[in-house]
This record gives C-alpha cells, sequence and structure tokens, in this order.
C-alpha cells in the first residue's frame, strides 16, 4: 500500500456503513464510498457536527445536503494550495490520496534536475483533472502539458495553480480529447520524459467519443509508450476503476511502456489514513515506472 500520510489540512476521521467522515480544513463532510462494507461506532463528536453531507440515490447519483459550507473554500498541501467546492456526485475537486504519488514523481524530477540543472524536463498530465499532479510537477522543476476534456476543469486547474504561486510556471493548458491529443503529437514528433495519466471509468470527449477504461486503455497505453522521450524519467498509471486490480494493471503497463527488463515497476492501492482507527482506506490503485539512465 501507498498511503498518503503527510496532509496536515485533511484528515478521514473515521468510516462506517458506507460512508466517510472526512475534515477538509476547518470542514467536515459526509461522503459515501463504496469500499466502506463495514459498521462504525460513530464515537467522534464530529459525526454529529457536519458542513455538508452527499446522499447516495438508490436510483444512481444523489444530492449534497448542506449545513454551513461556503461555496469555494481551501486546503494546502505543502507548497501547493487547491481551491475546492462540492460538485457532481459527491467530488471536492481534489483526489488526496493521490498526493503520495505527487511525492514520488517530484522526488524524481528534483533528481533529475540537480544532475542537469539547464535539461528541460517535459511532463505529459492526461485526464488531468483539477491540476494537482500538473502543480506537484510544475513546483520540482517540470514544465507540463495538462490535457482535460472539461474546459471547466482545466479552468478550475488554472485557479489552484494561481493560489499556489505557480501561474507564470512553464504549463501549457489544454482543453482536448486526450486521446486525440496524443495521436497528434505523435504525428507531429513530440515527446515527453513522463506521463501521468488518471483516466475515467466512463466518459465522452468534446466531440461525444465515448471512453470506457477496460476497452479502451490498454490500446492508450501503446500510443502513450510512443510519446516518451529517449531517456524517460517515469510514468504514471492511475485508476479508480472497480474490478481493475492493481496487477492487472501492472501487467498491462509491462506489456505496453517498458522496454528494458531492468526498468522499474511498482502497482499498488493508494490509501488514506483513518484517524480514528489507525487503519488504512482503499482508494484506488497506480503503477509506477521509474526508468533507468
Amino acid at each position: 500500500m501507498w498511503i498518503a500520510n503527510d496532509w496536515s489540512d485533511y484528515e478521514v476521521i473515521d468510516t462506517g456503513n458506507g460512508e466517510k467522515l472526512e475534515r477538509w480544513g476547518n470542514y467536515i463532510l459526509l461522503r459515501p464510498d463504496p469500499q466502506v462494507i463495514w459498521s462504525s461506532n460513530r464515537k467522534d463528536p464530529r459525526w454529529k457536527k457536519l458542513n455538508a453531507h452527499y446522499h447516495r440515490s438508490n436510483k444512481g447519483g444523489g444530492e449534497w445536503e448542506f449545513f454551513d459550507l461556503p461555496d469555494q473554500w481551501s486546503i494546502s498541501y505543502k507548497d501547493l494550495t487547491f481551491q475546492l467546492k462540492p460538485f457532481s456526485f459527491k467530488h471536492t475537486g481534489l483526489f488526496p490520496e493521490q498526493a503520495v504519488n505527487w511525492d514520488w514523481f517530484a522526488s524524481l524530477i528534483r533528481s533529475r534536475r540537480a544532475s542537469a540543472p539547464s535539461a528541460e524536463i517535459k511532463v505529459l498530465n492526461l485526464f488531468a483533472y483539477t491540476g494537482g499532479a500538473t502543480l506537484a510537477a510544475a513546483a520540482a522543476g517540470a514544465s507540463v502539458t495538462h490535457v482535460d476534456a472539461s474546459k471547466g476543469m482545466v479552468q478550475w486547474a488554472k485557479e489552484n495553480a494561481a493560489a499556489s504561486h505557480l501561474s507564470d510556471a512553464p504549463i501549457r493548458w489544454l482543453v482536448d480529447d486526450c486521446v486525440k491529443f496524443v495521436e497528434r503529437e505523435i504525428r507531429r514528433g513530440n515527446h515527453y520524459d513522463a506521463i501521468i495519466m488518471d483516466p475515467p471509468s466512463y466518459g465522452r470527449g468534446p466531440s461525444g467519443d465515448v471512453w470506457k477504461l477496460e476497452d479502451c486503455i490498454d490500446d492508450f497505453l501503446r500510443l502513450c509508450a510512443d510519446l516518451l522521450s529517449d531517456q524517460p524519467l517515469f510514468f504514471l498509471l492511475n485508476s479508480y476503476t472497480t474490478g481493475l486490480s492493481a496487477a492487472t494493471m501492472k501487467y498491462m503497463v509491462s506489456t505496453r511502456i517498458i522496454k528494458n527488463p531492468e526498468t522499474k515497476i511498482e502497482a499498488e492501492e493508494l490509501c488514506l489514513p483513518v484517524s480514528s482507527t489507525g487503519l488504512a482506506l482503499p482508494c484506488g490503485s497506480s503503477v509506477r515506472v521509474s526508468f533507468k539512465k
């Protein structure tokens, strides 16, 4: 397990009965979590002091119930600051478990920068959402191309960059279909030293193209392999798709991305510590590839 345990502004307080009790800065949210199939004694008083509660519907989806929550607020992780707001299907605009991945690749970027200060490190962030990974890579010294099909998400990511004092960082913001963008980059002969991807289980591009992870990811990995530079630094694949195990993801990445048998590849569940129990809550999986020079 890779546990994101360096947060101060975020906390999973408790879990039980299909829900997780969280602290986002100064605010307490209760949200559904399909992994939580156990019960809780709910002794922590914050179970009864909620700022917002997302109620899942038996028919799919759900809705927020607000008690005392601003339209927008911010939290920080180390030197990064993120603007949060409750929006569609229980989300707040940030996946805190990803912080453990940010720390991993930021260390790799800083190490290469130290060994070659004048060399540009080009990172491609696909399905980049509100920019957590983009900002972590840029803060570490990389030039980042941020691609997401949603104009609203790209604008939100720009707001996070401004809040993190990274407005002037070398970040290229693109609203585009990720698959079509990668295909065009291959035709243009462009390459990247690192690729980060966090594809959805299901989605539609700006032109209505359907993306279904199980059907599309293997071919997409093959395309992305052609985008890596001659001296790649890392590759990161994240997934929240139920039924797609870390081992399955590792196998796919091994067959599509790795050309040198000495390349290091790891796959684990991402987890968040639960303060009331000391246990770790599973929150998806990641595959990490770090390339040797």
